[in-house]
């Protein structure tokens, strides 16, 4: 729909449009081709969850692109949905005034036309003036609908940009325990002297007097609130590190005390943040209700901010509170005990008994802060620092303070407690194995899975002769019995082995020890 006064593609320059088709054209390409020359490196550095994190985030740029599209393509329909007046009165985030002429505006609708959107304006005017025939207005005009475009876009890079701060800052903290891990592997011992040459008093032990407080409702209270407190300094001390480390290969990989635990934990961190980074269905959901709370008086927006604030402390001090339990169950337990101080890892400390669910409460609060702030810089820059829907000075300045907290605290301290604690679950990540064991057992799985389904057709439909069946040599076991192929994720169509032997859990890889 031509505008009045706006020259149209009939009569502008053809080196004008052009010109700016080859800067779009070419700014897209050079998107294009960084992303694909970054994915080609992490594919050369054997860095598949990071490089399955790139490939979600051009997920996430063409799901905008299509938003973008559509908002484009409908924006003349829409405009032209009109609605009664009175409906158009209700839950408005700016108070409307009226002006000397009896007409209604917003608070913010002269800053708008000092930042030139003159255009826009006009295509309100049109849109309005085929409603006002009818004694309605539109639904939503076309600058609202502009505005809205620019918000999506603007959400969806703020929190992709602060999901990669968060992983690559708690990244750099968790790559300084690896000092801790360096010196573990440097001991030079028997793993067989491990549990038997030493005894070790467990009231002694550093990780004990730093988490055990003794037994009792009171001693518990008391647990939890000093679980409160120490996500804020040394969330994850030496002995701390040292102690769970060994729970684990204890747990899961007995016969080498030597793994290299550190390592096996960035590649399960890495794996988990290609889900971290992407929008989910049910956080736009959380878009949506939120946009519809904006109403004005209710500073919303303001509200809205502690929600990834509580979310966070909870989840650092339940996972604060796990360590603790551990060390309780120990020492409750024991005085002294034979060899190394050895923690066991369990599903029970968690929520509803899964450690996945810490992973989707950090990727909620990671969200709700990249909307929080996202709101912020794009009311900031649409409509001004004194516009209605900012606020009040005093509801802003909190705002902020608890958006740059949530961040430092969620990647200092939050993230690298979910990497070691929740590996404290009865089952580990199949990042245990480097990628070709991944595809090799995977692989041996199958053909092992349908080579025993033909034997079983066979042995129904043929008759052996008790001679052919005396003849026939057994097979031999395997090293690694592998009973069924699972899925672990359902948005990606890749499945793991699980074992006969130790704790099962649907995606998790066992280990068999021995045979049948």
């Amino acid at each position: 729909m031509a505008v009045a006064g706006e020259t149209t593609l009939e009569y502008t320059p053809t080196w004008v449009v052009a010109a700016v088709c080859t800067v779009i054209v070419a700014i897209s390409f050079a998107v294009e081709r960084i992303l694909h020359y970054t994915g080609n490196y992490l594919k050369k550095k054997d860095q598949k969850p990071l490089y399955e994190a790139l490939l979600k985030i051009k997920e996430e740029l063409m799901l905008l692109g299509f938003i973008s599209l559509l908002l484009t393509v409908s924006q003349d329909r829409i405009a032209r949905i009109c609605i009664p007046k009175r409906y158009s009165d209700d839950w408005l985030p700016c108070k409307k005034i009226e002006d000397d002429s009896g007409e209604k505006s917003t608070s913010h609708f002269q800053i708008f036309i000092s930042q030139g959107g003159r255009r826009l304006l006009a295509e309100d005017s049109a849109s309005t003036s085929y409603c006002a025939k009818r004694g309605k207005d539109p639904i939503l005009s076309t600058t609202a609908l502009h505005h809205l475009h620019i918000f999506i876009f603007v959400l969806a890079v703020v929190h992709v940009v602060f999901c990669v701060l968060t992983i690559v800052f708690g990244g750099a903290k968790i790559r300084q325990w690896k000092s801790w891990e360096d010196a573990i592997s440097n001991k030079e011992y028997d793993p067989e002297e491990v549990l038997k040459t030493k005894f070790t008093n467990v009231q002694e032990h550093d990780f004990i007097k730093g988490r055990f407080r003794g037994v009792g409702k009171r001693v518990n209270l008391f647990g939890w609130v000093h679980s409160f407190f120490k996500q804020f300094y040394a969330s994850v001390t030496r002995s701390d590190y040292t102690t769970l480390r060994l729970g684990f290969i204890m747990m899961h990989c007995r016969g080498n005390p030597k793994f290299n635990f550190h390592k096996y934990m960035i590649r399960a961190l890495e794996a988990d943040f290609k889900r971290v980074v992407g929008i989910s269905w049910y956080l736009w959901i959380f878009v949506v209700v939120f946009l519809l709370l904006n109403v004005y008086g209710w500073h919303a927006y303001f509200w809205i901010a502690f929600v990834p604030f509580i979310l966070l402390l909870a989840v650092g001090t339940k996972l604060e509170h796990v360590i603790t339990q551990l060390a309780h169950e120990v020492a409750e337990k024991h005085v002294a005990i034979e060899g190394d101080l050895v923690v066991k890892p369990s599903d029970d400390h968690f929520w509803f008994h899964s450690p996945q669910i810490v992973l989707i409460l950090i990727h909620v609060i990671l969200f709700q802060n990249s909307f929080e702030l996202a709101v912020f810089f794009w009311i900031w820059v649409q409509y001004g620092f004194d516009s209605c829907i900012m606020g009040q000075l005093g509801f802003i300045i909190p705002r902020l303070v608890i958006g740059v907290f949530v961040q430092f605290l969620c990647s200092y301290s939050t993230l690298p407690l979910y990497a070691i604690v929740t590996q404290m679950g009865s089952s580990f990540k199949r990042a245990i194995f480097d990628e070709h064991i991944q595809k090799g057992l995977v692989g041996w799985a199958k053909k092992a899975k349908q080579k025993k389904g033909f034997k079983t057709n066979a042995n129904g439909h043929n008759q052996v002769g008790p001679k052919e069946e005396a003849s026939t040599p057994p097979p031999s076991p395997p090293a690694v019995q592998l009973t069924q192929v699972v899925k672990k994720d359902p948005d990606h169509d890749q499945e793991d082995a699980e074992g006969k032997k130790g704790n099962v859990a649907v995606g998790e890889i066992h280990p068999a020890n021995g045979s049948k």
